[in-house]
């Protein structure tokens, strides 16, 4: 969640996208006064009068943003004890149903959420209004004066068709911000987080799966230089170092790569569950190539790549069958050597 800081520094920016300026007043309006019980009704009710996709897109948005608050400790004490996260589930006959609709449920019953909550409640409000949406995880620069922040997986928000076309926006970052302590979440109604173009969202919020960017050649961020990007799966193991330890590496076709993990208990990390929906062969085409250690994992695993062509730009490395790192690789003109970080 952005902190105070940032809405004096974005607070110059203008309204980028074409759909911001629709007039949706009477929508806004409308939605203030809709309550229900259920995601399945919420929805029903919310888009009952709107006739194209981008209103209904709007009237999910504005009630998220009118009705729900970021979860601090002031509103957490407000709430029942017993409902802390948004993946508990409300009662045992949530147990058949898919993790978005549960998040979901909780957040519209507690009516608090972390980023996470914001989305999946998004994302379910618009598939029962007949609107394809996703879930994106990935970094969300929360502090631009900050350029060691680390550079990481922290942030979740949606991708969202209308009229065939994927848009972007983020509903959490659009509903408030919270005070420097942390204590206290104000809402503040953000527009730029609504249908932004992606060449502008891209400047915060940077996906774990680059094609959510949606943008054919999305640029580094300054952090990138630092570090390579850790992945959502990174945190799960016990990872004490990785060389290079910078994000970007300069080599020359022909070169050999060698990318070297440090783990200060392999053996536990051999035993934690990967992502069971990750479909690694995304990852493996002419601009990306996925690094897969050639034996078992150990306290020290090597990868080792062999630049055969001058396209590919993006390193991914698999670890216990989980992507944990991604490196930004230029191939550059000349003989064959040693690859180096820049």
């Amino acid at each position: 969640m952005k902190w105070l800081s940032v809405i004096f520094v974005l607070a110059g920016l203008p309204v980028f996208s074409q759909m911001n300026k629709t007039d949706f007043s009477e929508i806004d309006r409308r939605v203030q006064f809709v309550e229900a019980a259920t995601p399945f009704l919420l929805a029903q009710q919310l888009t009952a009068e709107c006739t194209t996709d981008v209103q209904k897109v709007r009237a999910i948005f504005r009630w998220i943003t009118d009705n729900i608050a970021y979860r601090t400790k002031e509103t957490v004490s407000r709430k029942r004890k017993s409902r802390l996260t948004e993946e508990e589930e409300t009662d045992d006959t949530t147990l058949l149903k898919p993790l978005d609709e549960r998040v979901a449920e909780t957040v519209l019953a507690n009516k608090v959420a972390v980023c996470d909550g914001y989305a999946r409640l998004f994302k379910t409000l618009c598939n029962y209004a007949g609107l394809q949406a996703e879930v994106i995880t990935g970094y969300g620069k929360t502090e631009p004066h900050k350029v060691h922040q680390r550079f990481r997986n922290n942030h979740s928000w949606n991708a969202v068709m209308i009229d065939s076309v994927w848009q972007l926006l983020d509903v959490t970052w659009a509903s408030g911000y919270i005070t420097w302590q942390g204590d206290r979440f104000i809402r503040h109604l953000d527009e730029q987080y609504f249908l932004t173009p992606p060449d502008v969202f891209i400047r915060e919020h940077y996906p774990d799966d680059l094609r959510w960017s949606l943008i054919d050649k999305p640029p580094l961020m300054a952090e990138f230089r630092l570090s390579p990007f850790k992945q959502k799966s990174y945190i799960k193991y016990n990872i004490i170092s990785y060389k290079p330890a910078k994000g970007i590496i300069e080599a020359n076709v022909n070169d050999t790569i060698e990318i070297v993990l440090e783990s200060s208990n392999a053996a536990k990390d051999r035993n934690i569950s990967s992502d069971p929906f990750l479909d690694t062969s995304i990852y493996s085409s002419p601009t990306s190539a996925l690094l897969v250690a050639p034996g078992m994992i150990g306290p020290k695993t090597t990868y080792t790549y062999h630049v055969s062509s001058p396209t590919v730009e993006w390193l991914y490395i698999l670890y216990n069958d989980d992507i944990i790192l991604r490196y930004k690789l230029v191939v550059k003109n000349g003989l064959p050597g040693v690859a180096t970080s820049k």
